[in-house]
């Protein structure tokens, strides 16, 4: 059996495997669990995403409060939260994006 990735390599081990076909026509749930091991959870992507998700969200409530309370915000202020929101966005962007495959 060869190994299996993302749910398109499932998809063709599935059609080129009859004993596979026949196992998963009499249990699909049990057929699918063979697989469940070779998928990682990669917990430490949802721990980053978390964590830029609330840099992004820190410094908006920041700003909010800020200008709220009247405070005149300075400029190296201003720019430090535009730049530490901006690279949590672009970090974001590329851990979210779907990876290209080489085929």
């Amino acid at each position: 059996m060869k190994n299996i990735k993302t749910f398109a390599d499932f998809k063709e081990e599935l059609t080129s495997n009859p004993g596979l076909q026949k196992e998963f026509k009499e249990d699909p749930i049990k057929a699918v669990e063979q697989f469940q091991t070779l998928l990682p959870d990669n917990w430490v992507y949802r721990l980053v995403v978390g964590a830029l998700g609330l840099s992004i969200l820190l410094v908006i409530i920041g700003v909010i409060i800020l200008s709220s309370l009247g405070k005149t915000i300075e400029p190296t202020v201003t720019t430090l939260f535009t730049a530490i929101a901006s690279g949590a966005v672009g970090a974001l962007a590329g851990l979210l994006a779907p990876s290209p495959r080489a085929n």
